[in-house]
């Protein structure tokens, strides 16, 4: 009989032991589930800030844009052909070389005109938008620039679209204000699996090996940063007197984690 009881004991001491740890590993569980889904609230808010801050910076890139041209091109071209008027007045076979001059003025403010408008820069596709910033660079003859593109054969993801479009900003914008380059080449390649964009400068360039330099001069490590939010790869080689190159890959049929699942690394 003592048997009995002291076996029933064991039996109900072992029964309470599995469901003592059950619990406790059910709120293990649980708890994991919870840390794992505020991480991932906590990532997605820091992905959409990452993306709002780019647009910003991209809007802000726009008006600068907009106030150089008014500035310098389509300001100069108006008071040329306020010029050209004046001597007009006393040679009427000049009104030709006005009528030029202002048909010119209309043609850059067309131009100027895509970059105010919202509602025309959503809908260009990537390649679109960077061609207009290659014009707008020719335009400007802040460099000789060139783009070479194939058809896209991936709608890519909005937010990508941003994301390689600022990175892209940042590296012709050095290109232009620190590289001492006279040329520039873009070439855009789209196949089934990637995008891979390369752009080329013929500037100063710099020791590219030399991380700590290559850092403080053209933010790579901001470039690098906005490249993990889509995971995106970038790739930037220099060399002084060789000019200065980056290589940008976007892997598109990864299903895209990190913009899917909002993680950022």
């Amino acid at each position: 009989m003592e048997r009995q009881e002291t076996a029933i004991l064991i039996a109900s001491i072992v029964l309470v032991f599995i469901i003592v740890l059950m619990i406790i590993l059910f709120l293990i569980f649980q708890k994991k589930k919870n840390n794992l889904l505020l991480q991932q609230k906590e990532a997605e808010k820091k992905f959409e800030k990452a993306i709002a801050e780019t647009q910003i910076e991209i809007r802000e890139e726009t008006l600068r844009n907009i106030s150089w041209e008014l500035h310098d091109n389509i300001g100069q071209l108006l008071t040329l052909a306020k010029i050209q008027v004046n001597i007009a007045q006393d040679d009427p076979e000049k009104l030709a070389e006005v009528t030029e001059t202002i048909t010119k003025s209309l043609t850059e403010l067309r131009s100027l005109s895509k970059l105010i408008n919202p509602d025309v820069i959503k809908k260009l596709s990537l390649t679109e938008a960077i061609r207009l910033e290659i014009e707008r660079f020719n335009r400007m003859q802040f460099i000789q620039a060139s783009i070479t593109a194939n058809e896209e054969v991936e709608e890519l993801d909005d937010k990508a679209e941003i994301i390689i479009f600022r990175i892209l900003q940042e590296f012709f914008t050095n290109t232009i204000k620190h590289s001492k380059a006279s040329a520039l080449d873009v070439t855009v390649s789209y196949d089934k699996e990637k995008l891979v964009i390369q752009a080329k400068d013929d500037g100063i360039g710099f020791d590219s090996t030399n991380q700590q330099s290559t850092k403080k001069g053209i933010g790579l490590s901001n470039m690098q940063n906005r490249g993990k939010l889509i995971e995106a790869d970038i790739q930037l080689t220099s060399e002084k007197g060789k000019g200065t190159a980056i290589i940008l890959t976007y892997y598109y049929k990864k299903e895209n984690a990190l913009i899917l699942d909002h993680k950022v690394v």
